[in-house]
């Protein structure tokens, strides 16, 4: 099964977290917690969920992982500010490798450059800026472009999730052995 980073830090919005997270775990792959420290503790906007961080995004490769799942909230726009997520996720995005985005996740790949000529979808305040960043935004519950999976809110979660396992699936899990020992 799958490694998936999942880039993270506080205001995500919880249930775009948990959900996925559950769903992704419970198809027997493996999330790490990737954040701008280790041994952190991140909350959800509403409370209802915290993550630990497992491991720096300073310290980690995209060669470590099969996935990258970015929940929204005000997390994505918080980690935009520093430059290892942003080199991070600008790195994953021409790996090829499944990138998961939900909600304000767009806003690390605009700040990554990384969605010119891109399909995405995501929450309605970042539709414009996805647009002046030179992808089209579309309008519909999950928006599947490449390597992109993509969904709008909350309410999109199912769709969002299915296609997410679908990409998963079609994609594989192939970090190398080495890789994975390095955790």
């Amino acid at each position: 099964m799958s490694r998936i980073a999942v880039l993270i830090t506080d205001m995500f919005e919880d249930v775009e977290y948990t959900e996925p997270a559950a769903a992704f775990r419970e198809a027997g792959h493996d999330l790490v917690h990737v954040g701008l420290s280790a041994g952190e503790t991140v909350h959800g906007k509403k409370g209802e969920a915290e993550v630990t961080i497992d491991r720096a995004v300073s310290d980690v490769s995209v060669d470590s992982f099969d996935a990258l799942f970015i929940p929204g909230g005000y997390s994505p726009d918080k980690l935009r500010a520093h430059d290892a997520p942003v080199k991070f996720v600008q790195e994953f995005v021409q790996s090829g490798k499944p990138v998961l985005l939900i909600c304000h996740a767009p806003q690390l790949l605009i700040t990554a450059q990384a969605l010119s000529g891109r399909r995405i979808t995501g929450w309605r305040s970042v539709a414009q800026d996805i647009k002046n960043a030179g992808a089209e935004y579309v309008d519909q519950e999950v928006v599947v472009d490449g390597n992109l999976v993509s969904s709008r809110q909350p309410d999109d979660i199912p769709a969002f999730v299915r296609a997410s396992l679908e990409k998963l699936a079609e994609a594989g899990g192939k970090v190398e052995a080495a890789a994975v020992r390095q955790r």
